[in-house]
């Protein structure tokens, strides 16, 4: 039985869980030390990654479709409220360019990195919100296409903000009850992948996962940077490792280096959506900074997209 409420409330709570305790695992990339740390601490504070993914939903609220130039203000209205998140260069540039010269969001995006656009991690960090919005669209791939092009213009930036909102779509739909086939999910990503880049890497789960190799090999494997081929398909086997446990995923994510809140962020979303809030720690739950406002926006989602 699928419970969509659960889902919707588990895929947003869980991408901001994977976001604030990846932060954490920075300085403390050790599972016991994670453990005690998250025991003690009071409040689990997201990052950008999370910051933005309440823009992307906040814009789906108002709109109930991707509307570029709107989302485009709501990333930079935050963004403005609150610079400490630890956002990277990129966004800031764009704001400032967009601020300076009138241009779009989307005509910005595309002139940067010498015309090239960003193939970073940026518009997968935040999907959460779009792949739980769009769980039943034909047109997926456009919508977040659409999303990520406000801020990342290289097909390879969209291609992973793509994969991973099929990975949350997918996960919304399935019956955790029923269990999944972990090589399968990671095939039909590979073949939703529209650059070579992503399905190479996305190719490679099948075998990681069958032949059971540790994470943290997996992760050198699939990589775990800042680059959406070299991110995205790790937070995928993050998942697909064990699917049947929130906890385990986030773990799994966030303790084998890179982009620990990223890549946190990514798995965690997509666990959420599959297993529901309630297979999310309520100890860890309970301490998530703006739990409220990402509830919120969770439940008015998952009114508007029926």
């Amino acid at each position: 039985m699928v419970d969509l409420r659960s889902k919707f409330l588990g895929g947003m709570v869980g991408s901001a869980l994977g976001d604030a305790i990846g932060e954490i695992a920075f300085r403390l990339p050790d599972r016991e030390r994670l453990l005690g740390a998250l025991a003690r601490r009071e409040t689990l504070v997201y990052t950008d990654d999370t910051a933005m993914a309440i823009g992307l939903a906040e814009s789906l609220r108002e709109r109930g479709e991707i509307d570029p130039a709107r989302l485009g203000e709501v990333f930079r209205g935050n963004y403005e409220r609150e610079p400490w998140r630890g956002y990277a260069m990129g966004p800031p540039a764009l704001f400032d360019l967009v601020r300076r010269t009138g241009v779009s969001y989307t005509a910005a995006a595309a002139s940067l990195f010498g015309g090239s656009g960003s193939f970073g991690n940026g518009a997968a960090m935040r999907i959460a919100p779009l792949g739980l919005f769009f769980h039943r669209a034909a047109d997926l791939y456009a919508q977040a296409a659409a999303s990520a092009e406000v801020t990342h213009a290289h097909p390879i930036g969209v291609d992973g903000a793509a994969v991973l909102a099929r990975a949350v779509a997918r996960a919304v739909r399935e019956d955790p009850g029923a269990g999944i086939r972990p090589a399968e999910w990671a095939r039909d990503l590979a073949a939703f992948a529209r650059t070579e880049e992503m399905r190479e890497r996305l190719g490679l789960i099948p075998a990681l996962l069958e032949e059971d190799h540790p994470p943290g090999e997996a992760a050198r494997r699939l990589g775990r940077g800042i680059e959406a081929h070299l991110s995205a398909p790790y937070a995928v086997y993050a998942f697909l490792r064990r699917p049947d446990a929130f906890e385990e995923c986030l773990l799994g994510a966030v303790l084998h280096g890179g982009d620990r809140d990223t890549l946190g962020a990514m798995a965690c979303g997509i666990s959420g959506a599959y297993l529901g809030v309630e297979a999310i720690p309520e100890e860890w739950r309970g301490k998530l900074e703006n739990l409220a406002i990402i509830e919120e926006l969770a439940e008015a989602l998952l009114a508007r997209s029926a």
